[in-house]
């Protein structure tokens, strides 16, 4: 049977791509207008993953995602980075010149800039998504009307590439982590990646004696993110990612840390990105905090 993933967009969003680099291309593509549909979807039973983008390497997170994850039932089971590649695309026969217009997500346009200064007789609309513009630009069989988007977009829909490549900077990563439901989890063995959250007590230093066993147990924080508590002003929750070598290793720092918190959860250990595109290990029972 056909794994069912839900992504936000419609087909060929940059969420499709990277649910077919991370589960291949035997899968059915659940379309999730927002990330709250998505999160929805998965819980709800309508699919048997999820792929969220959560963080770009120029942007930085997309922190309410972040708390869409936190807040849900769902576990992080892994992760994929996928290299954003902006296209130019219209309708058969158009060219760049003839465009007028291009309608796209504004983190694309942004991610254009550079190629759209060259042209300053396009007019820019933000919409709500790249891949569902093409789809419009399609339908509607507009003219003169261009979108920012991926080619898997411009394949999905018929449309023409008219303009490869415009990103301004060719490292533009984005990390999407891969959901589903929680359960007695089933982590593979070799995992060597973990998602926490948790809040700091209430004094002096606690921030630092929960981050020194980690340092002390080589064990690297990929990424640390706070954001404000809704309702309590100028207190904090903190995201962090935790890359290590010894799962004990992991865990033994965490019990440690776990004395200077006043909250804490995993929401996933998992392989990281390089683990996946290693050759396959067998899968082991472990229990998450």
């Amino acid at each position: 049977m056909k794994k069912i993933i839900s992504i936000q967009g419609v087909r060929g969003a940059f969420h499709q791509e990277a649910a077919v680099g991370y589960f291949g291309g035997n899968i059915d593509i659940h379309e999730c207008i927002t990330f709250q549909q998505l999160i929805d979807s998965v819980e709800n039973g309508d699919s048997h993953f999820g792929v969220m983008a959560v963080e770009n390497s120029l942007v930085g997170c997309i922190l309410p995602n972040y708390t869409l994850i936190r807040e849900s039932k769902l576990q992080v089971v892994g992760e994929i980075y996928l290299r954003i590649v902006q296209n130019l695309i219209a309708s058969i026969g158009e060219s760049v010149d003839t465009i007028v217009e291009v309608r796209s997500h504004p983190m694309a346009l942004a991610q254009c800039d550079l190629f759209f200064k060259n042209h300053p007789e396009i007019r820019l609309i933000e919409s709500e998504d790249t891949a569902l513009s093409a789809k419009q630009i399609a339908e509607l069989k507009l003219k003169g009307v261009a979108t920012v988007a991926s080619q898997k977009a411009a394949h999905e829909y018929g449309l023409d590439v008219i303009a490869s490549s415009i990103e301004s900077n060719k490292e533009n990563y984005t990390r999407f982590l891969i959901l589903e439901k929680k359960s007695i989890a089933k982590i593979p063995s070799g995992s060597n990646k973990a998602s926490i959250t948790f809040t700091a007590k209430h004094q002096p230093g606690s921030l630092l004696q929960i981050l020194k066993p980690f340092a002390e147990n080589g064990i690297n924080m990929t990424m640390l993110q706070s954001l404000p508590i809704v309702g309590k002003k100028w207190e904090y929750i903190f995201h962090a990612d935790l890359a290590f070598m010894s799962a004990i290793d992991f865990y033994q720092a965490l019990e440690y840390a776990r004395q200077y918190t006043s909250t804490l959860k995993i929401l996933g250990v998992y392989r990281s990105h390089e683990m996946v595109e290693q050759p396959e290990m067998q899968d082991s029972l472990v229990h998450y905090c």
